[in-house]
């Protein structure tokens, strides 16, 4: 770690992983990357020749988020527990630890058709004690529960059991500054409420109708109408008293920039477009003098 945030890029903003992307990377200054698992599928048997275009680009995979074909990600059901344990486990290891990966992103499935019970949540819990135990012990790497809109874990109280039902010797906490907004929570309250349980954050923005948002979530259907994720600057969540609290705090971690792919027919140009974008934000508005 070093004394000061370290910012990568998010793999979403591209799709499938290819070459090309992880050369955009690094032209623009950007130390790291995260992709999703489901991204990575024409690496996934050869991580070692990604690792070298990684290293000849001077870039380094931070993490790699979980999901994709032949992966559990059924955290709620005790019955599939074992099977998701067993599977993230070895996804941990003859995937992440060769990069060197110290931390594990863990989304926790889809969210059931009613609101998540106080029953399912202590379930989950019980699946990321069980896991995060792994491959700390084993892999000495650490598991990084992220909640998601869409997912069992979106609103406000849904973080807080799952912090509350979590042994903080296993389970630490990703939050994503966008989707803990767009769940009705307060990303600046929460990530100062379990700052130290914080392992790396996400950034990304919202439009400005959901600044201090506390209503319904907002719907997939709403999402494909017209994309939730915004870039970094729109006004939904506000970064700049986010990051004066990281850097107030000693946050020396990794700040991944969580970008959709642009969407044409909404005016945002290409990926290299957007991570312009994002990328001036910090340079220009959080004086980020190194990235």
């Amino acid at each position: 770690m070093t004394d000061s945030p370290r910012f990568a890029v998010g793999g979403a903003l591209f799709g499938r992983t290819e070459v090309e992307d992880i050369a955009m990377i690094a032209r623009h200054g950007f130390p790291g990357f995260e992709p999703y698992r489901g991204q990575l599928m024409n690496w996934l048997e050869r991580p070692l020749d990604l690792k070298r275009v990684l290293d000849d680009h001077g870039v380094r995979l931070i993490t790699c988020s979980n999901g994709g074909p032949n992966q559990s990600v059924e955290f709620i059901d005790p019955t599939a527990r074992q099977k998701t344990i067993d599977d993230h486990v070895a996804f941990a290891r003859d995937f992440l630890a060769v990069f060197g990966c110290t931390h594990f992103k863990i989304n926790m499935g889809r969210r059931p058709d009613h609101a998540t019970t106080a029953d399912e949540l202590a379930s989950i819990c019980g699946t990321l004690n069980a896991l995060g135990r792994r491959v700390k012990e084993e892999l000495d790497i650490s598991l990084g529960a992220h909640a998601h809109i869409w997912g069992p874990v979106e609103r406000p109280g849904e973080i807080d059991a799952i912090m509350a039902g979590t042994d903080p010797r296993y389970v630490w906490f990703l939050p994503d500054t966008a989707q803990i907004n767009l769940g009705s929570g307060d990303p600046v309250a929460i990530v100062r409420r379990y700052y130290d349980r914080v392992i790396a954050v996400h950034f990304k923005d919202s439009r400005p109708q959901y600044r201090g948002w506390t209503g319904a979530t907002p719907t997939q259907e709403q999402h494909r109408e017209r994309i939730l994720y915004q870039d970094l600057g729109s006004g939904g969540v506000d970064h700049e008293t986010i990051y004066a609290d990281l850097l107030k705090a000693g946050y020396s971690g990794w700040i991944t920039l969580d970008l959709d792919p642009p969407r044409a027919n909404e005016g945002e140009g290409s990926p290299e477009d957007k991570l312009l974008i994002n990328k001036r934000y910090l340079t220009d508005v959080l004086k980020v003098a190194r990235l």
